[in-house]
């Protein structure tokens, strides 16, 4: 059993941890779980609770230690089955962060599998879902995975209610991925929602971010989409998404109350506008979510990334234990010789 100390990461490192060990069968035991965390409460929240038993049901896992503010996990799992279901996450717990746990193991389902899922779409701290509709699956795609993301409908915080439906066909392998530059921006995408709100705040949102973008980016075609949704609670939210011609790069933020929403619209374009002048090829947000995957892939891959944060930290140390891969870093590039994982 491989033993993973979770003092030095959050969800992330369970995420990571959890979703590997079912793909690869591989048990795990995780300890002190968020316990170096700062003005976090250690041990596991509702949300993670979620992901985990999701990933245990997908592997017949034998699961102990798994209750709010457990320190501690036990991750046994015995045979890869993915199955259709209905998975409600219940509240505002972030839909996009349940899929990182879950992503690796539909890749590799030997199935065609579709998931409806509820929950959280946009909330604090995670991607909005817009950003994994539109970056994640697209460049995890272009690997090889066959992943397709609906959404349906809208859930902000508290009470969440928002609903995806996630697909994905069955692939062999997926193959490596190098991309060390972005290349030409071919196009932008601005997506502008507001639930339970004045669709005028929506458009004043993607307004806002549209004239920030096109200062910066005159020559480049620039689409808006705003729209008002109708949502258990009310929120809003901007995403912005740069089509480049190696590489795909978004930015975002979410509305709050008393955050006018020209400020959402610009901090939006200005997260996207940052992550396009690093030069790199993947935005700090993919910069962790892709590693995984290219680790799991065929052959060497190599990516420039905008930053080295905590996660991407944490996200390399947990890989490195469990599929035995070594990651180089040199700068803001990152490279790794994948196990090629095969579904026989």
């Amino acid at each position: 059993m491989i033993i993973i100390d979770g003092s030095e990461g959050g969800g992330q490192l369970l995420r990571t941890a959890i979703g590997l060990s079912a793909l690869t069968l591989e048990p795990v035991k995780i300890i002190n779980i968020r316990k170096g965390k700062k003005g976090a409460k250690p041990g596991l929240r509702p949300q993670h609770l979620m992901g985990i038993k999701i990933a245990g049901e997908f592997c017949d896992a034998e699961m102990n230690g798994l209750k709010e503010n457990s320190l501690e996990v036990e991750f046994k799992p015995r045979k890869l089955e993915v199955k259709d279901r209905k998975i409600d996450i219940g509240t505002a717990g972030s839909i996009s962060l349940l899929l990182q746990t879950l992503t690796p193991i539909l890749i590799f389902s030997k199935r065609h599998v579709k998931l409806e899922i509820t929950g959280g779409t946009e909330g604090k701290w995670a991607p909005p879902i817009q950003y994994t509709r539109r970056v994640t699956f697209p460049l995890l795609n272009r690997m090889g995975a066959n992943l397709s993301l609906e959404i349906i409908k809208h859930g902000y915080y508290p009470k969440g209610g928002g609903k995806v439906i996630v697909e994905s066909n069955p692939v062999k392998k997926l193959n490596p991925f190098t991309c060390l530059e972005r290349g030409k921006i071919k196009e932008i995408i601005i997506d502008s929602v507001c639930g339970s709100l004045p669709e005028i705040i929506a458009e004043r949102q993607a307004k806002s971010a549209l004239g920030i973008l096109e200062q910066h980016y005159p020559e480049v075609e620039i689409k808006t989409n705003h729209k008002k949704v109708n949502s258990l609670s009310p929120g809003t939210s901007v995403t912005c998404v740069a089509i480049c011609e190696n590489s795909i790069l978004g930015g975002n933020c979410l509305g709050e109350r008393g955050l006018r929403a020209e400020i959402v619209g610009e901090r939006a374009a200005e997260s996207l506008i940052k992550s396009l002048e690093s030069n790199s090829a993947l935005d700090k947000y993919m910069a962790d979510q892709i590693l995984p995957f290219l680790a799991l892939a065929e052959g060497e891959s190599s990516v420039t990334i905008e930053e080295f944060t905590d996660h991407v930290r944490t996200n390399i140390r947990v890989i490195e234990k469990i599929l035995g891969v070594k990651f180089k870093r040199e700068g803001r590039k990152i490279s790794v010789n994948g196990i090629g994982l095969s579904v026989g």
